[in-house]
């Protein structure tokens, strides 16, 4: 069973019971496999992050509907109390962390003012934050945990590494009975009207791998933009390129309890099946 709980009636979070979080591990210890075989190495990132981290990433200019930050209580005046299910803005002090919306921030920031070797691949997984304007049970979420495997170094190592698992997820998918549709796509993080999700349709660096209307895992190209803005290098003195492929885990669950009607011990089977085989 899954529970669905949030705020003002709005089901935005999932607490997952043990089926469900079964096969969520299975299919995070999968991916991470895929990353490790490749010769990725896992760090662990944190929850949330000093917003002057995120800010190096154009979080709150770009993606502002989405961004969620956090600040401690203010106590001065005695104690405090949520009223009908909120901290008011004088209950609050200035929100010095910001919460992500992606996984892979923790690995430009772990490598920030550093040399990486021209093939350098890590992955990690986080939990990650949306402020959407709807939710949808496991489908969209206002909490959920994405996997990523990240690449940095040089420009051809960073294209090889969205090939190789682009076919993986491909291949994967099959095994699995789940005719997923890869296309180019706009970064969600971006408003669909603006200057930058119109560049990317003409020149894609996102594509999307979706079952029906959902999108369960991505891979992204980024050029040299978080070696940049983090300061990452090569050996010869240049920018380091990145690029990413993401997993959200609870959209994986979703759509492996729709293909098995609910019953999540046959899908945990056939993942398990399907992993001999991709």
């Amino acid at each position: 069973m899954t529970r669905l709980t949030g705020s003002e009636g709005a089901p935005a979070l999932a607490i997952l019971g043990p089926d469900a979080t079964r096969l969520v591990r299975e299919l995070d210890q999968l991916f991470t496999g895929w990353g490790v075989a490749a010769g990725a190495e896992e760090i662990s990132p944190p929850p949330l992050y000093p917003v002057t981290d995120l800010e190096k990433f154009d979080v709150y200019a770009n993606f502002p509907h989405l961004a969620w930050v956090a600040g401690s209580l203010e106590l001065e005046s005695g104690q405090v109390k949520p009223v009908e299910g909120r901290f008011g803005p004088a209950d609050v002090r200035e929100a010095r962390y910001g919460l992500p919306h992606a996984t892979c921030y923790g690995a430009y920031l772990y490598y920030e003012g550093t040399q990486v070797a021209e093939e350098t691949l890590v992955t990690l997984v986080n939990r990650c934050f949306r402020n959407e304007d709807h939710y949808g049970g496991l489908r969209r979420l206002a909490s959920f945990q994405m996997r990523e495997i990240v690449a940095l170094g040089g420009y051809d190592h960073t294209q090889r590494v969205l090939a190789d698992f682009g076919d993986r997820i491909e291949s994967f998918a099959g095994a699995l009975g789940l005719g997923l549709t890869k296309a180019p796509a706009s970064d969600p993080f971006f408003r669909s009207d603006g200057a930058r999700a119109l560049m990317q349709k003409l020149s894609p660096v996102k594509y999307e791998f979706s079952y029906g209307d959902l999108a369960i895992a991505s891979v992204n190209t980024h050029r040299n933009f978080f070696g940049e803005r983090c300061g990452i290098t090569l050996g010869a003195g240049e920018h380091a390129f990145t690029s990413c492929v993401a997993f959200g885990l609870e959209r994986w669950l979703a759509v492996l309890g729709e293909r098995h009607d609910g019953d999540l011990s046959a899908a945990l089977a056939a993942v398990r099946a399907a992993a001999g085989t991709s």
